[in-house]
């Protein structure tokens, strides 16, 4: 006989009620995102009468979870970037170069006098003045080199290092060897794609797609955001942050700054230039943490805080250096250069300058998230308007509303009264099927929404299938209770195995596929789940509600 006990009732009408309060701020998207933004600005900048007006539309009591729409949809900035992996080459001989002289150094009886011979780049030179200690210091070189480690694969010696005599001096040649360059741009692509991931995250952003296109490629589609060229600002700066002792300064750029030094501008100081060491002291790879703040004298400016590594070397040369400038850079230009007052042992300090509030917060994040390790070059920019994704949204909307209407329309004239409950069924199912999107923070797509309408044609498979069996059992004469619960008995494995092996192909979709693909997997995805319980819990317990009601010696499906 029907019957479903109470405690199960409430749970099926509990589920529902959830899923569509979950659903419910979509139907209310523009009004629910500001009310978002304004509380997130609140706890970040502090409260203003605007973002109070603008927080007060949407209570907080109620759920305020929205469905992000994709690029297709919102509109946002696609941009495709070059990763200029040969820059990294150079840095890396910059780092060798201060251990490999202090090796050579401890040496200098057997090779001479040591100076550094090339201008930067991805070839080390190193000239010393005894060739007959060309053999000692080739042994030196090598031993900096290590084993290449990568995550595909690889094997050998990092460095490749070679020598020559030229009369009664000799250089040493070091670079980088195949083995470690292909380890590097790969470990290079990576660590783009993270810190532009976490640049992007640190504003906001709703479900941004970072991935990596090719050899040295990165795909960039972020969302509601006004511009390629805001994005571009965001990501595009390497925020290369370094510490370098300061040589001297000039108001000429032209200024021949000498072998192993840089001249830099000022940023502060127009027409002022710094000629500083190339090798810095410590650089933003240091940093742990980097906060907008403001210094003494009420100005803008950056708190920075570095790691115990950074910490230990930084309060080491300013204990070491107290009298002298010390030069702040970021991305090639100076910051500023203060005289080192006394030791700096806590491993924090602070960036002053010429700075804006909205130019310090940014200043910060870029910290806080990292320095880019190489350049990257913007193959392909496009600002895509959000009147291009209102148009998939109508289009969308114009599919969903005739695939309903044909489906409620065949399961009216198919199953009556039966097919009006199935139709009740299918208009939860989609609320549901937004409640959970919702909750996940999922992005909806134009390929998600082709999933939404694949959904609702395949949702009443499962009423159509416990239908015909209730018919089958009508015809050998037993009683519409009996009736309408072997079919539902006899029908659940049949509708278990269907969704099940349409399940496992969406999750393969999800896992394998990428962009539209893995948008499409997910909407048709949750849509088998909250088709199987509209199909088995929903709709039976709307039919046992009916029929506990009225009673019918017979029925009609």
């Amino acid at each position: 006989m029907l019957h479903i006990p109470l405690l199960n009732r409430i749970l099926i009408w509990g589920v529902v009620v959830i899923g569509l309060a979950l659903a419910m701020p979509n139907l209310f998207y523009n009004r629910v995102e500001q009310a978002n933004d304004a509380r997130a600005a609140i706890e970040v900048e502090g409260a203003t009468p605007e973002r109070l007006e603008a927080a007060s539309q949407w209570p907080e009591w109620l759920p305020s979870g929205l469905v992000n729409l994709g690029l297709d949809l919102r509109g946002g900035a696609h941009l495709l970037a070059e990763v200029q992996v040969e820059d990294v080459y150079a840095q890396r001989m910059d780092g060798i170069w201060p251990e490999l002289r202090d090796e050579l150094r401890d040496a200098r009886e057997t090779v001479g006098t040591i100076r550094r011979a090339d201008e930067g780049g991805p070839v080390l030179e190193v000239r010393i003045s005894d060739a007959e200690g060309l053999p000692r210091a080739l042994e030196i070189a090598r031993g900096l080199s290590q084993p290449v480690t990568s995550l595909t694969g690889g094997g050998g010696q990092s460095l490749d290092v070679s020598g020559e005599q030229t009369g009664d001096t000799a250089v040493i040649r070091i670079s980088m060897s195949e083995a470690e360059r292909a380890a590097t741009d790969d470990r290079t692509i990576r660590q783009s794609l993270e810190i532009i991931r976490r640049r992007v995250d640190e504003v906001g952003t709703r479900e941004p797609t970072i991935q990596r296109q090719g050899a040295d490629r990165i795909l960039i589609q972020v969302p509601g955001i006004g511009s390629a060229d805001e994005l571009k600002s965001l990501i595009g700066t390497t925020a290369q942050l370094t510490f370098h002792p300061v040589v001297s300064r000039t108001t000429d750029p032209e200024t021949n700054p000498g072998a192993g030094n840089v001249i830099y501008p000022s940023v502060d100081e127009t027409g002022t230039y710094y000629v500083l060491e190339r090798t810095p002291v410590l650089s933003g790879e240091t940093l742990v943490d980097a906060q907008p703040a403001f210094d003494q004298n009420g100005q803008p400016a950056v708190n920075f805080r570095f790691n115990p590594q950074g910490a230990r070397v930084f309060g080491e040369y300013t204990s070491e250096n107290i009298g002298s400038p010390f030069a702040i850079v970021l991305d090639e230009e100076v910051i500023s250069a203060p005289v080192i007052q006394s030791a700096i042992t806590g491993g924090s300090g602070i960036i002053t300058g010429n700075f804006t509030v909205e130019q310090s917060t940014e200043l910060a994040v870029l910290l806080r998230a990292g320095a880019l390790p190489a350049e990257l070059t913007f193959l392909e920019e496009r600002t895509i308007g959000p009147e291009l994704g209102q148009d998939s949204i109508e289009a969308g909307r114009i599919a969903c509303i005739v695939a309903f209407a044909a489906v409620l329309i065949f399961m009216g004239l198919s199953y009556g009264l039966f097919g009006l409950f199935a139709n009740i069924a299918l208009l939860i199912n989609v609320g549901l099927i937004f409640g959970l999107l919702s909750m996940i923070g999922a992005t909806l797509t134009l390929p998600g929404i082709a999933g939404i309408v694949l959904t609702i044609g395949m949702a009443v498979d499962a009423n159509v299938l416990v239908f015909e069996r209730i018919r089958e059992e009508l015809k050998t004469a037993r009683g519409p209770a009996r009736a309408i619960s072997l079919g539902y008995e006899r029908a659940l494995s049949a509708i278990v195995d269907a969704n099940i092996t349409t399940f496992i192909i969406a999750g393969i979709l999800f896992a394998l596929g990428s962009g539209p693909v893995r948008g499409f997997a997910v909407t048709l995805g949750l849509g088998i789940l909250t088709s199987v319980f509209t199909a088995i819990y929903l709709t039976r317990l709307i039919i046992v509600t009916w029929f506990d009601r009225r009673r019918p010696k017979t029925i009609e499906v």
